[in-house]
């Protein structure tokens, strides 16, 4: 409560004139709550013992005003205080006498017979308890040995028909193999001894179609050169005849090429007579041409310099007349007399 106090007066001043900052309504309550709310204590033993609180009794306060508007306060403790630990009263002692001795001896005495005859009992007890699991242990595996002895014997029966019948089977298997490996071979003997038959029958019947083929092939082969050389002799004669027509052909194309060398040749003779005459003509009209350019560039420079001769004339007479008319501008200038500034 005194901290609260002292707490409350430095956050606002008593004569109300500073602008100190206000606590909300309730502050207390929080500050409480958050106090008294439950702290999670840490995980395992810390290594050091912390040092134990020590109590300090407030004294005395004092209050100081240090500036205008502000108080400070000085809250003096007390030196601490350690507060001692109860101790036990002392007991007066007291003085056995022969007698207490003797009784607790045999008290002690029979408490441990009791105590023997209660740890024999116990042991007895264990004891028999020790025979009779070794008992029932023994009757249980030596009726687990008969079980598991007539379960074997019986599985060794079992597996020594089933033995016997398995070799049975495969001995039955195995004859009935052998024999259709036996029919098979028999059957495969007769069947190589057939084809060999077969083959030889048909080699020989083969070697007479053979022959025979052959024959067939020469009679062909004689008749097909008699083709080629009925077949060579047409050609022959169709060759004859076509080189002659050819040769006939050649001759007409000889003479048509002779005939018509000859007519371009006449053909270009006349052209180039028509090339001489036409030529005559343009040269005789291109001196004609010539003829009347040259007369009448002639004319064209005789009006030229006729018209330059003009031009020249024209222009002595115009500075002539240039001439006079300075001469009487000067003459003017000379009789008339000079005005006098008046």
């Amino acid at each position: 409560m005194l901290i609260g106090l002292v707490r409350d007066s430095v956050m606002q001043c008593f004569c109300h004139s500073c602008r100190a900052p206000v606590l909300p309504a309730g502050w207390e309550q929080r500050t409480a709550q958050r106090r008294s709310a439950p702290v999670k204590k840490p995980i395992g033993k810390p290594r050091t013992k912390q040092p134990k609180k020590v109590k300090f009794i407030t004294t005395e306060i004092r209050c100081q005003e240090m500036s205008k508007g502000g108080l400070a306060y000085e809250v003096i403790l007390a030196e601490p205080v350690g507060v001692p630990a109860p101790r036990r009263a002392d007991s007066p002692e007291k003085t056995p006498s022969v007698e207490e001795i003797q009784e607790k001896l045999k008290a002690a005495e029979e408490r441990r017979r009791s105590l023997e005859a209660s740890k024999m009992a116990a042991i007895a007890q264990k004891m028999a308890k020790i025979e009779e699991a070794s008992r029932i242990r023994s009757e249980q595996t030596n009726n687990f040995i008969c079980t598991t002895k007539e379960a074997l014997d019986a599985k060794m029966d079992s597996h020594e028909e089933k033995r016997e019948a398995y070799i049975s089977e495969l001995r039955a298997r195995l004859k009935d193999h052998l024999e259709g490996v036996e029919k098979t071979r028999l059957s495969l003997e007769q069947q190589t001894a057939e084809v060999y038959k077969a083959i030889e029958e048909k080699m020989n019947t083969a070697a007479d179609k053979r022959d025979e083929n052959i024959k067939k092939m020469l009679e062909r082969l004689r008749e097909h050169e008699e083709q080629v050389q009925k077949v060579r002799d047409g050609n022959r004669e169709r060759f004859q005849q076509l080189e002659s027509a050819i040769q006939e052909k050649l001759q007409q194309a000889a003479e048509r090429r002779l005939q018509l060398e000859a007519e371009q040749k006449e053909k270009l003779r006349n052209h180039n007579n028509k090339l001489a005459e036409v030529r005559s003509v343009i040269s005789a009209k291109m001196e004609e041409i010539t003829k009347d350019i040259e007369v009448k560039l002639t004319t064209a420079e005789q009006n030229r310099e006729k018209e330059i001769q003009k031009k020249l004339d024209f222009v002595k007479k115009e500075e002539r007349r240039a001439e006079l008319v300075r001469q009487n501008k000067n003459a003017r200038a000379e009789t008339e007399p000079a005005p006098t500034s008046g």
